[in-house]
């Protein structure tokens, strides 16, 4: 089942049940475009002096009930314990999520508080008048703290996965096609040097683990960060999500033709992001000093989630340049995603010759 045959059943079948679900009579209920890579089918809600709401239909076969109860039900333990995220929102019968068959097919519905303010890219990535772009970079890492250190006292009563569950040699082996095998070989030993980390409970729990521009909204009267898709919430390291912060952060120099200017900016921009992060939650600097593997391990699930999206798709595995200067780092044990090496081109940023599969 695809996105399209989803939203005719919605039109059809769905819509109205989950209208009468969630009292969601007299709502303007509209489609958002979807991305690429999205996995679920996603409403606004307006109605005239209520506050608006994001519906989420999830169909794809791979995730239970249990994974989707783990990731609202933290949703919601984020949000009553101080966390900027959006609230999942209860249905009539008091539950966080709903499920409809129809046709022998299982919908899961969710439905949240639409954060206030907007994306960076909806605001062509200007940051808000008056402010310092610093601002920004400093808030990013002070509420990703603050969700971490909220973690670090959670209890889940339906567990997430684990990280391991989802990244493992004998998956990675199956998954990749044959002719990768220096990549293989390469992620199955990056996954054996993480199986040998710390995974205490000031390193180690529940994360966000996409956590990127596209997932929060900003509001540019205060700067406030509002956080939402947790959709790919798992038990992970804390550093993860701090890697994520850095590989995102490289949008604001990519076009700079000189290394050493582009590491200069890294590190400052990094600098203040963990003071951010710091203001909320410790860290160790032995966790820090990880920085390079975390990296690693980041550019390992754009590749896993990349072939995943092709196998979900029925598509025959390709590497386009993108995906080619991923494994191409990966195999040549090049760090920080190649920013200051010679692989890296300003005019074609973070692209590399296709390779065939």
């Amino acid at each position: 089942m695809n996105n399209n045959e989803v939203v005719n059943i919605g039109d059809t079948y769905l819509l109205p049940l989950i209208s009468e679900l969630y009292g969601l009579e007299g709502y303007d209920i509209r489609l958002i475009p979807p991305h690429e890579g999205g996995r679920n089918v996603v409403y606004t809600c307006e109605k005239e002096g209520s506050h608006s709401k994001i519906l989420r239909i999830a169909f794809l076969p791979d995730r239970s009930r249990n994974d989707f109860l783990g990731e609202v039900e933290y949703v919601r333990y984020l949000f009553e314990h101080g966390g900027s995220v959006s609230n999942v929102i209860s249905s009539r019968k008091g539950n966080l999520l709903e499920e409809i068959t129809h046709n022998n097919h299982t919908f899961f519905i969710c439905l949240f508080e639409k954060a206030k303010g907007k994306m960076l890219v909806e605001n062509h990535y200007r940051y808000r008048e008056g402010a310092p772009i610093t601002e920004y970079y400093y808030n990013c890492g002070k509420v990703l703290g603050k969700l971490h250190q909220i973690s670090k006292g959670y209890t889940p009563v339906h567990r997430r996965y684990h990280f391991f569950d989802r990244f493992n040699a004998e998956y990675i082996d199956k998954l990749i096609p044959e002719s990768l095998f220096i990549l293989k070989e390469k992620l199955t030993k990056l996954l054996t040097t993480l199986e040998g980390l710390d995974r205490n409970q000031e390193t180690f729990g529940m994360i966000h683990f996409d956590y990127n521009d596209g997932n929060y909204s900003i509001d540019f009267d205060t700067g406030q960060i509002t956080v939402y898709d947790f959709d790919n919430s798992c038990f992970g390291w804390y550093m993860y999500d701090l890697a994520d912060l850095w590989t995102h952060g490289v949008g604001w120099i990519q076009f700079e033709p000189d290394a050493d200017k582009r590491r200069k900016f890294m590190d400052d921009y990094f600098e203040t992001v963990l003071a951010g992060y710091r203001s909320e939650t410790k860290i160790e600097d032995s966790m820090l000093d990880k920085l390079p593997l975390f990296i690693k391990v980041t550019l390992m699930e754009n590749i896993v989630d990349t072939f995943e999206g092709m196998q979900n798709n029925g598509e025959e595995p390709k590497c386009d340049e993108e995906l080619s200067y991923l494994i191409k780092c990966l195999e040549d044990d090049i760090p920080y995603k190649g920013f200051f090496h010679e692989i890296y081109s300003c005019e074609e940023p973070f692209e590399y010759e296709e390779r065939k599969i």
